[in-house]
């Protein structure tokens, strides 16, 4: 009885751990944004269906580097042409501690981080203007760990598009939901040898 009760106690004990041995020096996060509701600002706003993939190596505590993919249908509304929206570009993160600038994580289970993006991409407009050019975007986000090392995720992002096309410049806010996947970097190589 000893042990299921101490065995308990350390499972409770690490599933209201406040959330740190996945953001440290040396690990990986690797996820996606799945889908977003679009709030145009310049255009008309809608929903988007779609995949950000995202891979980062944390380079130091709570900071992390890596590089993504955007890949977006976007309906704006009802007999609205179809929008294709694409990019590829790089990937930072910054994870806020806890206690940090007057911010507590919610029921010590997660953390809120920033996120910023740089890349090349466009958009494609079913029977219209197309354009490609500079992409990027900036937000905050909150992470929630429902496992000690799978997150769900939010983020609201500003994303600008300074096109070399028919566009010049195009902004939207959007909320994001997905998740991401922490793996300590001697796991991570793990599965790569196994994938050879």
């Amino acid at each position: 009885m000893k042990k299921l009760l101490l065995g308990a106690f350390v499972i409770a004990a690490g599933f209201f751990s406040t959330a740190n041995a996945q953001i440290q020096e040396g690990n990986w996060m690797v996820g996606s944004s799945i889908i977003s509701s679009n709030f145009g600002l310049n255009t008309g706003g809608g929903y988007q269906i779609g995949l950000e993939p995202k891979a980062a190596y944390f380079i130091k505590d709570n900071v992390a580097l890596g590089g993504m993919v955007n890949l977006n249908f976007l309906k704006t509304g009802k007999g609205e042409a179809t929008q294709f929206k694409y990019g590829v570009g790089a990937l930072g993160r910054y994870y806020i501690s806890p206690g940090e600038a007057g911010v507590d994580n919610l029921l010590n289970h997660g953390r809120w981080f920033f996120e910023g993006n740089a890349g090349i991409g466009g958009t494609s407009i079913e029977n219209g203007n197309s354009t490609t050019g500079f992409v990027y975007g900036i937000g905050p986000g909150y992470s929630y760990f429902i496992t000690p090392n799978i997150g769900v995720e939010g983020l609201v992002k500003y994303n600008g598009e300074a096109g070399f096309g028919n566009t010049p410049y195009n902004s939207n806010i959007t909320f994001n939901v997905g998740f991401s996947i922490y793996l300590p970097t001697s796991h991570a190589k793990r599965i790569a040898n196994e994938v050879k």
